[in-house]
C-alpha cells in the first residue's frame, strides 16, 4: 500500500467525520475525583522568537519540525500563539468538495503530533507576503514539506497565518492553509527562496 505524503494524510485526518460527538457519555455513579495537582507554569515566550514577524514565523516552522522519533517542541509553539487561536486546515473531500477542520493549539497538537513525529518533517518558509495595518499582520507563507532537510520536497502550500502585536510582542491568532495541487498551483512569483 502506498503511503500517504504526510500533509495529505492530515487533511484526511481533516476531513474524516467526527464520531466522538454524536457518542453519548453515562452520567457518572461516584462522586468526582479530587482535583489534580497544579501543573507547572507554562513556558514564558523567548524574546527572540516573539519580538519580530521574522523570530516568529521562524520559531513557528522550527517548533512542528524534526527528524524521524524526535518529539517537537510543542511547548515553544504554546508560547507563540494567542488566546483562542486556531489552526484550520483546509482540503478536499475525496468526491473534491471543500472542507475544513478548526482546531484549537491543542487539538492540533493531539491530531497532528504522532504523525509529525513518526515520519520525520522539515517544513520552511519559501515565500511570503506580508499585509500590515496597525498592530494587524495577515501573512500568506509558502511552505514546502520535506521528511528530511536533504530530500526533496513532499508536499508544498501556502499558510494563511494572522498575528497581533501588543507593542511589545507578536502573537499568532490562526493559522489556515491550503496545499498545493494540480487544480490548484502556486503562483510562481510567490515563491521567493528555492533550494
Amino acid at each position: 500500500m502506498r503511503r500517504l505524503p504526510l500533509l495529505a494524510a492530515i487533511v484526511l485526518l481533516a476531513i474524516a467525520p467526527c464520531h466522538a460527538a454524536s457518542q453519548t457519555t453515562p452520567a457518572p455513579t461516584s462522586p468526582p475525583a479530587a482535583a489534580a495537582a497544579p501543573t507547572a507554569a507554562p513556558r514564558a515566550a523567548d524574546p527572540a522568537d516573539v519580538g519580530t514577524l521574522d523570530g516568529i514565523l521562524g520559531a513557528l516552522y522550527a517548533s512542528i519540525s524534526g527528524p524521524k522519533g524526535a518529539p517537537r517542541d510543542f511547548d515553544r509553539l504554546r508560547t507563540l500563539m494567542g488566546p483562542h487561536a486556531r489552526f484550520i486546515p483546509t482540503g478536499l473531500t475525496r468526491d473534491g468538495k471543500p472542507v475544513l477542520r478548526n482546531w484549537s493549539v491543542e487539538e492540533y497538537i493531539a491530531a497532528a503530533g504522532p504523525g509529525l513525529m513518526a515520519n520525520g518533517f522539515f517544513e520552511r518558509e519559501i515565500g511570503r507576503t506580508t499585509d500590515r495595518f496597525g498592530q494587524v499582520v495577515q501573512v500568506m507563507s509558502v511552505y514546502d514539506s520535506r521528511f528530511a532537510p536533504a530530500d526533496a520536497p513532499f508536499q508544498r502550500g501556502i499558510n494563511s497565518i494572522q498575528l497581533f502585536s501588543d507593542g511589545s510582542r507578536w502573537y499568532i491568532l490562526s493559522v489556515m492553509w491550503d496545499t498545493e495541487r494540480p487544480d490548484n498551483p502556486i503562483p510562481a512569483e510567490r515563491i521567493t527562496r528555492r533550494p
